[in-house]
C-alpha cells in the first residue's frame, strides 16, 4: 500500500480513536454534576466538550511521552500504529456499550503495544518507561484521587453540619460547575494528548517528521476537536454508571470528586504521565462516596470495575496483536483488519439501539428484579 495512503488512514483511525475517546470519557468530568443536578446532561456534555477543545491546548508533554518514549519509532511503520488503534478502538466501543468506565488511554497503550511485539518484537517496546509512565500512575492515581476525595467530602460535611441545608446544596451545585469544567479542560489537557502523540508517531515513522518532534499544530487543533465531538455526543451508558450506580452523590461529594480529580490530572499532564483520566474521576467518586458513608458504596460495582481496569490493557494488546498480524500480510490484510473493523463497530452500535440511554432517561436507574415469593430476600 502507498505510505501517503497508509498515513492517511492512519490519521482518520486516530481521530476516530479520540471521537470514541471522547464519549467514552464524558462522564469523567460531568457525571456528577448531571446525577446531582448542578447542570442539565445536554448543557454538561456542551461545556465540557468546548473545555476539551481548550484544554488540548495547554500542554504537549504527554504527547511526547507518547510520541517517542514508549516504542522504538524506528523498528515500527505506521501499518502497526494502525493495528493498534483497531485494538483500543475495539476495547473502547465493547465497555461503553456494557457501560464499563475502563481507560480508553490504557486501551491505546495495550493496542500499540501488542501491535509492537509483533511487527517488532520485545526489544521494540520500551518496558522501562511503560512501566513508570502508564502502570505506575494507574497504581497511584486512582488510590491517591479516591483518598483526597474521601478526606474533602468529610472536611466539607463537617464544616458546613451546622449550616441551612437548601444555602449548602446551592452553594456546591455552584462550586461542582466550576469543579467540573477544570475536570473537562484536565481530560482536554491529557486524553487529546494521546492521539496527539499517535499521529506524530505516526509521522516519524512515515519520515514527514525528524525523530523527536513535538505534534504540528495541525496535529493538536483536529485531536482537539474530535475528541471535544465525542464528548458532546456523551456517553450517556457510562454516565449513569458514575453518577448513580456506584454510589448515591450529593452536591459536597461530586465538589469534592471533582476537584481531587481535576488537580491530579493537571499535575500529571504538567508532567508527561499518561495516567488514565477514568480511573482517576472513579477513584474520587468512590473516595466521595466513602467519605459520608462507606456503606452507601457499591462495591460490587467497584469490583467489575477493578477487573475492566486490569482486563483492558491486555485485551487491547491482543485484538492490537492479531490485527497487526493480518495487516502485515499487505494491503489485502490492512483492508481485511479495516473491514472487519468497521463490521464489528456496526454491530456494537447496534447491540446498542435494543436499550438506548440518552439525556432524557441517565438519571434512571432501573430497579433491582423482585424477589419471587418464598424466596430468600
Amino acid at each position: 500500500m502507498d505510505l501517503s495512503l497508509i498515513v492517511v488512514a492512519v490519521v482518520v483511525t486516530a481521530l476516530v480513536f479520540d471521537f470514541t475517546n471522547g464519549f467514552h470519557d464524558t462522564a469523567n468530568a460531568m457525571a456528577t454534576s448531571i446525577a446531582t443536578k448542578a447542570m442539565s446532561p445536554k448543557v454538561a456534555v456542551t461545556v465540557a466538550g468546548a473545555l476539551n477543545l481548550v484544554g488540548a491546548f495547554l500542554s504537549v508533554e504527554v504527547a511526547r511521552t507518547i510520541s517517542s518514549g514508549l516504542v522504538d519509532e524506528t523498528r515500527i511503520s505506521p501499518v502497526v500504529i494502525f493495528a493498534g488503534l483497531v485494538g483500543a478502538i475495539m476495547w473502547n466501543l465493547l465497555t461503553w456499550l456494557l457501560g464499563l468506565p475502563s481507560s480508553s488511554s490504557h486501551a491505546l497503550f495495550g493496542g500499540l503495544i501488542g501491535a509492537t511485539l509483533v511487527a517488532a518484537g520485545t526489544g521494540a517496546v520500551q518496558f522501562g518507561a511503560v512501566f513508570t509512565k502508564v502502570v505506575l500512575p494507574a497504581v497511584i492515581s486512582p488510590i491517591l484521587a479516591g483518598v483526597i476525595a474521601m478526606l474533602a467530602t468529610y472536611l466539607a460535611y463537617r464544616t458546613t453540619a451546622r449550616a441551612d441545608d437548601g444555602t449548602v446544596k446551592k452553594g456546591f451545585k455552584a462550586g461542582q460547575i466550576l469543579s467540573a469544567s477544570m475536570v473537562a479542560l484536565a481530560h482536554g489537557t491529557n486524553d487529546a494528548q494521546k492521539t496527539m502523540g499517535v499521529i506524530t508517531l505516526t509521522l516519524i515513522t512515515a519520515g514527514a517528521l525528524p525523530t523527536g518532534s513535538g505534534p504540528p499544530f495541525w496535529v493538536i487543533f483536529s485531536a482537539g476537536l474530535a475528541i471535544a465531538l465525542g464528548t458532546y455526543i456523551g456517553g450517556w451508558r457510562i454516565i449513569r454508571t458514575l453518577g448513580k450506580r456506584v454510589s448515591e452523590i450529593e452536591t459536597p461529594q461530586g465538589f469534592a470528586a471533582e476537584t481531587s480529580a481535576a488537580t491530579i490530572i493537571l499535575a500529571s499532564s504538567h508532567l508527561g504521565f499518561a495516567l488514565s483520566t477514568t480511573q482517576v474521576a472513579t477513584g474520587a467518586i468512590f473516595g466521595a462516596g466513602a467519605g459520608k458513608r462507606a456503606a452507601g458504596v457499591q462495591w460490587g460495582v467497584a469490583g467489575r470495575m477493578a477487573l475492566a481496569w486490569i482486563v483492558t490493557l491486555p485485551a487491547a494488546a491482543a485484538v492490537g496483536a492479531v490485527a497487526a498480524w493480518v495487516a502485515s500480510r499487505g494491503t489485502a490484510g490492512t483492508i481485511v483488519v479495516a473491514v472487519v473493523a468497521i463490521a464489528l463497530a456496526a454491530g456494537i452500535y447496534a447491540a446498542s439501539r435494543r436499550n438506548p440511554v440518552t439525556a432524557d432517561n441517565v438519571n434512571d436507574v432501573p430497579s433491582p428484579a423482585p424477589v419471587p415469593a418464598g424466596a430468600p430476600a
